[in-house]
């Protein structure tokens, strides 16, 4: 089943804008959320970094905010951008949470709310014929701050076929 809607964290959004990867997000999906708590994580008045310099500026990014995170997923203690995007995803199920962190993927899992962490959608850009090869854009992300194990780099690397 194809994505078309993604709700996204603060961390993929991060080291995909570091990384000079964020094209890739409108290119893959037609909607782009993100919850106001992520908004507040990356952009801090101050801050210097990539993500909080380009956000504001991007134009396909679709901002929502939360009154309130699900008592489901409060119960996790998650942080804010974790639990504002999975208690979103939950009650908006068109939508896919895009996380990395490893709680939130598990929370995600016992509430049945479909995930893609980053590194996937370095994969899925492959498949879709947006890029020719997965090595380098998942070594840029591990440069930009993003954890891969070995092990999930050689999975994501088989999942495109290389």
């Amino acid at each position: 089943m194809a994505i078309a809607k993604v709700v996204v964290n603060a961390s993929p959004l991060i080291t995909l804008f570091k990384s000079n990867q964020a094209e890739l997000l409108p290119q893959l999906f037609q909607e782009i959320v993100i919850p106001q708590g992520v908004w507040d994580e990356i952009v801090i008045p101050g801050q210097l970094d990539d993500a909080a310099q380009m956000l504001p500026k991007t134009k396909w990014i679709n901002y929502r905010k939360l009154e309130r995170v699900h008592r489901k997923i409060e119960a996790w203690d998650l942080g804010v951008g974790e639990s504002q995007v999975l208690s979103y995803a939950l009650t908006h199920l068109d939508y896919t949470a895009m996380v990395d962190d490893m709680a939130a993927r598990k929370c995600a899992k016992t509430f049945n709310i479909p995930t893609l962490g980053t590194g996937a959608m370095i994969v899925l850009a492959k498949r879709k014929g947006l890029i020719s090869s997965v090595t380098p854009r998942l070594k840029a992300l591990q440069d930009s701050g993003l954890w891969l194990s070995e092990e999930v780099i050689s999975l994501l690397k088989a999942r495109a076929g290389e």
